[in-house]
């Protein structure tokens, strides 16, 4: 990127052809170009009727609206014009064109006008992430989280436990600095701790919640033992053919994926291989692959045969051991081969265990069921707490600060004052790079990378 004495435009509106078309143009030119394609300059935050035209030519281009965002009060921060037009491919190409011939003007990068935003303070980090996420939002979850990151949830907070911190500091440090002065009072450290015990417990439950996996999506595994239906079953939940269905055994062997809206949460559905042992080494690696999905996965829907369970000695427990490391759920499937006798056994056995589900993913018996049950496990996993920390990065910063006041605390325990007030330093420090005020060059490129032109 260049400096902010560079004037940018770029077309800020969807991809064309389209019934509007918004042109913006941020920088220090950005009236000069006002006057040059409209002949004049609008009242500040006021829509203008204009007639833009070509400056080289003086030909109409189009007709439209004009806007004239003076800084610092616009979005960038910046001078910004926008122009409104018809969103046809000619239209939009003429008046850029007709820009991109203006000295000092040149077209955008990805994420230029954002980047400006957050370099003249319009925005901290965390909102510009939140930006990102707003626009790659996908289900109506995802969108409250990235709003709220946009609005400030996470940057605000942060802001007010970087003062606390910065409080905290100070009492430290007037404490070591003035220990020998009669009219100061004695119990700066004290006050200090005061400050930083219940500051430390406050920004470790904001980093406890689940906010990766709302923009990410909750994984869900379905495994299990071979030819048990959990590729038919994939299919129900994906509601097309996804997957192949074949009555041999060792048909799936590589992991499928599908992403599927549940109540206005993300959610991913894997299918795995037929867990068992084999020679063959591409099932074999499939296999392994199965393994390793459901031992990572949030919720691993186990499913089995109803025909080829042994009844008198079958054990929930010992089903569900097969993914220790997760949430398991047992899916009894293919329910619809048994005889109505051997069902209604099976039902009563089963009815007040949240952990098993019956169902027959050839006919749809009970898979609507079990959507419903696996809908309330997801909205219930998006605990509000869960929006605040939604990103690696940001929780990698609140563990830093969590551990830097632990630290402070255990310094003060020990009498080592300025020990305290350096570790509380440090804390402070992991706040700004969370909001983006210090150490933020190497994650800017990273961020941007994925804003559109224009954003």
């Amino acid at each position: 990127m260049t400096g902010d004495r560079d004037t940018i435009f770029a077309l800020s509106s969807g991809r064309p052809p389209a019934a509007i078309a918004v042109v913006r143009v941020s920088g220090p030119r950005a009236r000069e170009a006002l006057e040059r394609l409209i002949g004049r300059v609008p009242q500040p935050r006021r829509a203008s009727f204009a007639h833009v035209r070509n400056p080289a030519t003086h030909d109409v281009i189009d007709e439209g609206l004009a806007l004239w965002f003076p800084a610092p009060n616009s979005a960038t921060g910046e001078d910004v014009a926008e122009l409104h037009v018809h969103g046809g491919r000619a239209v939009i190409a003429a008046v850029l064109s007709a820009l991109a011939n203006l000295p000092g003007l040149r077209h955008a990068e990805a994420g230029e006008f954002t980047r400006r935003t957050f370099e003249n303070g319009r925005m901290d980090l965390t909102a510009v992430e939140g930006l990102a996420d707003l626009v790659a939002a996908e289900t109506e979850a995802q969108r409250r989280q990235a709003y709220q990151q946009l609005r400030g949830l996470l940057g605000d907070r942060a802001e007010s436990w970087r003062q606390r911190l910065i409080e905290a500091l100070a009492l430290a440090e007037a404490g070591i600095d003035f220990s020998d002065e009669e009219d100061v009072p004695k119990d700066m450290m004290s006050r200090a701790l005061g400050l930083i015990r219940p500051l430390g417990e406050e920004i470790s439950k904001a980093g406890a919640g689940h906010g990766e996996r709302l923009r990410e999506g909750l994984r869900v595994a379905i495994a299990g033992p071979p030819n048990a239906g959990k590729s038919t079953l994939f299919n129900r939940l994906a509601r097309r053919e996804a997957a192949i269905v074949s009555p041999f055994p060792g048909t799936t062997r590589d992991v499928l994926e599908v992403h599927l809206d549940l109540g206005g949460y993300p959610v991913t559905v894997l299918d795995t291989a037929g867990i068992r042992e084999t020679k063959d080494q591409i099932e074999r690696e499939g296999v392994r692959r199965a393994s390793e999905q459901a031992g990572s996965a949030d919720l691993v829907l186990w499913v089995v045969d109803a025909t080829a369970i042994d009844w008198p000695n079958f054990s929930v427990r010992s089903a569900l051991t097969c993914a220790p490391n997760a949430v398991t759920w047992l899916v009894i499937n293919k329910m619809d081969l048994l005889t109505e006798e051997e069902k209604r056994t099976v039902e009563s056995r089963f009815i007040k265990d949240e952990a098993v589900n019956l169902c027959s993913s050839t006919t749809g018996a009970g898979v609507d069921k079990l959507v419903n049950v696996l809908s309330g496990f997801v909205e219930h996993f998006f605990t509000p707490e869960a929006a605040l920390v939604t990103r690696e990065r940001q929780r990698a910063h609140v563990k830093e600060t969590v551990l830097e006041l632990e630290r402070a605390r255990g310094a003060a325990q020990e009498g080592r004052e300025e020990i305290m007030a350096e570790h509380l330093r440090l804390a402070t420090r992991a706040l700004g790079k969370l909001l983006g005020r210090i150490d933020v060059e190497n994650v800017l490129d990273v961020i941007f990378r994925d804003f559109c032109i224009g954003k």
